[in-house]
């Protein structure tokens, strides 16, 4: 491990052990590591602004309330806007901020990381689940 990356590992470990209250990767990690959130920014960034139902209908397997909790926070957060049109019926649209579309090349490199780890992880879990049952 690079110098540089040993240190900031460090510190990043210090900070969570002596504030775990203000520890900026377990806050994130609290919000964004869901999978509905990771999923929705995701979305987001490739089809752009998107409607609610749109949104629901490219998330599988998300509930109307499950989304509607997941846009809340999302945009607590800063990582998307909602635009609100004043017509009837409503329309609504999300879009990421740039601080949300700024979350996607740390997604994206989670997301490739699993995908190239995955085999491997598979077979730990079936040699810890043999080991386990024996």
């Amino acid at each position: 491990m690079a110098g540089y990356q040993k240190i900031m590992k460090k510190e990043i470990s210090k900070k969570c052990e002596n504030d775990r209250d203000d520890c900026p990767v377990k806050d994130v990690l609290n919000r964004v590591g869901d999978k509905w959130s990771m999923l929705t920014v995701i979305m987001l960034s490739d089809h752009g602004t998107l409607r609610f139902n749109e949104l629901h209908r490219l998330i599988d397997g998300i509930s109307q309330r499950m989304l509607t909790v997941t846009l809340k926070t999302l945009e607590a957060d800063g990582l998307l806007k909602r635009k609100m049109y004043q017509q009837i019926p409503p329309k609504v649209e999300y879009t990421l901020t740039s601080l949300g579309e700024s979350l996607v090349v740390p997604l994206m490199t989670l997301y490739d990381w699993a995908n190239a780890h995955m085999p491997a992880i598979k077979a730990a879990r079936a040699k810890f689940g043999k080991a386990a049952a024996t």
